[in-house]
């Protein structure tokens, strides 16, 4: 590398502007086009600032290996920027103005021809995260990751100036259950005991509270073993925050600051005043705790209307404690039975039974329910939910909770579908007084909603005290989750402090006194030492910077992301380990599930 040797980097490429003309520079980059005309070669250099046109001659002295270069080789050149002729300026390059005539250059390496074209937007994603490496080169990608370390050196300024420190909590820590499964590391010193990677530094951020640190941060890596989606990985990233001697709105406070400042540095807009919606008008509303408020539709309750028709698909839902709600879907498309059929199939897939819709036609109003509920009757639904007079209304019959769910992922459907959300906007809400528990049919015992150190609202403590399934469902949590365009970006609590109050909460939630102390022990005592009244936040940053990259896929923010099988294509992991790795662990390995 002798040109390294005597020659250092003075540029990025995508610098140069007409100040530069007349001065000398060194660029290195890869070659991201080439064009051989009359005797000359034209290269677009590119490196992580953008692309500048470079001019070779390689009949000149010092500049032989222009003929050789290729597209995604790595190159360096020296050479001087000077204007573009006249007439041939590049309007879509920031450089598009200047170009290097270069005078001595160098191949550092060369490249096999790339599997796919850089920012080819046919490329599968399977290919793509095969090779990650190649994938990061895009336009798209390194415009993310750019925006993702600026965002979170603004975190980071941003607390920081407002008396918090960073602490570094453990990677390798105590399993904790009561959440989602954990990833555990088996420990080779002390055979048959294992460490687990944490789910949140839960824990280890309340008791820096007991430790007198006052005001904690973390960009702090999180690892959960559960099924993905679109929006989640099995390891991501969370802004962790807590605070000592605050209450509700003191989070809220100082949080919205710091979505301000981030949405004014990176948005150019200002986030204006952020509403507080109760949990329970978030799913009668909108049948989600993360609702979008860019999307119009509002559902609304029909119970009034139908509670004595004869359909029994309403009636007797009501009969049983259920509900009968719907909406209407502002549209004046005349919408097909293709469609009605999908409505039907997001509606099952959603824990609820069906839909039933009602739209106008010249003879009426015409539904799957014409041969049970009359033309009034059908009327009067329609204009609760379709006002004006157009569109259709679809309604689902089921038990509270199924019938939010599946109105919920109806209405995104048709907002999405009929363009009603202005995506040129963001919305935001905090959505408070969740409930402190829920039932799992599957585990048949009470959850937390949030975590088992979330604290009870003042006036519900004694709910905990009966611990009887009607005191339960009423306990509302000092709980919060900040919400924009239907994505819970920020959710945290205010937590328990009193270790009295945290054995009580575990006890709800059916762990016995032995269970509690072996897995929460060191918790429940370090709360007995004088803790102080403390709650937190955490941010999700791969989910916060995939709204600011307006992009709805995680993995487009995430360097090195994983599929939605928790599996890494480029690197093949997770894989096989060598026995004797195993041995050392005193691990052996039992047949797979599916052999059993």
């Amino acid at each position: 590398m002798a040109f390294l040797k005597t020659k250092k980097r003075t540029n990025y490429c995508g610098e140069l502007q007409k100040d530069h003309q007349g001065q000398k520079v060194v660029l290195m980059g890869w070659v991201d086009s080439r064009r051989d005309h009359g005797g000359l070669v034209f290269i677009d250099l590119r490196d992580r600032e953008g692309i500048v046109q470079v001019v070779l001659d390689p009949q000149a002295a010092d500049m032989a290996c222009a003929k050789d270069m290729r597209g995604e080789f790595v190159v360096a050149v020296e050479g001087d920027v000077r204007l573009r002729p006249e007439g041939m300026t590049n309007n879509k390059l920031k450089t598009g103005a200047v170009e290097v005539a270069a005078t001595s250059c160098a191949i550092l390496s060369k490249a096999q021809p790339l599997p796919f074209h850089l920012n080819d937007d046919t490329v599968t994603e399977a290919v793509r995260l095969k090779y990650r490496y190649l994938d990061l080169r895009s336009e798209n990608l390194q415009k993310f990751i750019r925006l993702r370390h600026e965002v979170v050196k603004k975190v980071r300024d941003v607390l920081s100036r407002d008396g918090f420190f960073e602490v570094e909590t453990p990677i390798l820590y105590k399993s904790t259950p009561e959440g989602a499964r954990d990833y555990l590391v088996p420990s080779r010193v002390h055979q048959g005991t294992f460490f687990a990677l944490p789910q949140s530094p839960q824990t280890l951020k309340q008791l820096l509270m007991v430790s007198g640190f006052d005001r904690y941060f973390q960009i702090a890596r999180c690892f959960r073993d559960e099924d993905l989606r679109a929006d989640r990985q099995p390891e991501f990233s969370q802004i962790d925050i807590e605070m000592s001697f605050i209450e509700e709105e003191d989070i809220r406070t100082i949080n919205e600051k710091l979505l301000r400042e981030i949405w004014q540095t990176f948005r150019g807009k200002s986030v204006g005043e952020i509403p507080k919606i109760p949990y329970s008008e978030a799913m009668a509303k909108y049948g989600s705790d993360k609702p979008d408020l860019r999307n119009p539709i509002v559902i609304q309750d029909l119970g009034d209307l139908v509670k004595d028709v004869p359909f029994k698909v309403f009636s007797d839902t009501l009969q049983r404690g259920g509900v009968v709600r719907g909406f209407g879907v502002p549209t004046k498309e005349e919408i097909s039975r293709s469609q009605f059929d999908k409505w039907t199939s997001i509606a099952k897939d959603n824990h609820a039974k069906g839909v039933v819709w009602i739209k106008k036609d010249k003879d009426g109003y015409n539904s799957p329910a014409n041969k049970f509920l009359d033309q009034d009757t059908l009327g009067n639904i329609y204009k609760r939910l379709c006002p004006d007079g157009t569109g259709v209304a679809l309604i689902v019959a089921d038990d509270f909770k199924n019938a939010c769910d599946a109105l919920g992922a109806l209405r995104i459907a048709a907002g999405n579908q009929f363009a009603l959300i202005d995506k040129t906007k963001d919305a935001f809400c905090w959505v408070v007084d969740f409930p402190l528990f829920d039932y799992d049919p599957q585990e048949k015992r009470w959850v937390a909603c949030h975590h088992p150190f979330t604290a009870p609202k003042d006036e519900h403590l004694k709910l905990l005290q009966g611990s009887d399934s009607e005191s339960l469902t009423k306990a509302q949590a000092k709980a919060y989750d900040l919400v924009c365009n239907g994505y819970e970006i920020a959710g945290g609590s205010i937590r328990i402090h009193n270790s009295e109050v945290q054995a009580l909460m575990f006890k709800s939630l059916g762990l016995s006194d032995e269970d509690a102390k072996n897995k929460f022990g060191y918790f429940i005592e370090a709360l007995s030492y004088g803790t102080p009244p403390h709650g937190g936040i955490a941010w999700g940053v791969d989910r916060l910077i995939m709204i600011l990259c307006n992009t709805e896929a995680i993995r487009d923010v995430i360097a090195f992301p994983k599929t939605a099988k928790a599996q890494c294509l480029m690197s093949e992991s997770p894989s096989v380990v060598d026995k004797h790795q195993l041995i050392e662990l005193g691990i052996r390995l039992a047949p797979k599930a599916t052999d059993l």
